[in-house]
């Protein structure tokens, strides 16, 4: 995803205030390339996500074996008509998704279910999406992307011209 133009003075404001040792030598430097690389890595400590777009795959994945034998034939029915629906993905940002999941899993049946599908619904942000994300970005509470992907050279250089 292209950084639009509302979001390069975002990021030229962040080039602009970063302290990190290592990026401050890329800008010193004018190394717009290197600022990019250093902009589409890993946050460390971690800052937590939602993800946007998870498959159904990945979600039966999730799913224990035990508790799914255990399931009520409505939550059965449920479950089918969720992966008709969403067989292209779905945003588990969206809380009233995540809500319905915990409902078709609710009880005690659903616990070690319900624990797999949180810790599916969420990833480690990177430099330039935590900039652009709302929230806390802590396991208990990810944040909210507004912007995912990398960056390039060329969006360093259109942030530094905004």
């Amino acid at each position: 995803m292209a950084l639009t133009p509302a979001q390069l003075p975002v990021l030229k404001a962040a080039i602009a205030a970063e302290t990190d040792p290592t990026f401050v030598g890329y800008r010193t430097a004018n190394s717009t390339g290197a600022m990019a690389d250093w902009y589409n890595e890993a946050t460390s400590p971690a800052f937590v996500l939602w993800r946007t777009n998870v498959t159904i795959r990945e979600t039966g994945q999730a799913f224990n074996g035990t508790e799914w034998a255990g399931m009520t034939t409505a939550n059965h029915t449920r479950l089918q008509t969720v992966a008709q629906y969403l067989d292209q993905g779905y945003n588990a940002s969206l809380a009233d998704v995540r809500a319905m999941f915990n409902d078709i899993w609710s009880g005690a049946g659903g616990a070690t279910t319900r624990a797999s599908l949180l810790a599916l619904w969420k990833r480690v942000s990177s430099k330039v999406e935590k900039i652009y994300a709302t929230g806390t970005g802590s396991d208990a509470s990810p944040a909210t992307p507004t912007f995912e992907g990398r960056i390039t050279n060329d969006d360093v250089l259109a942030a530094l011209r905004s």
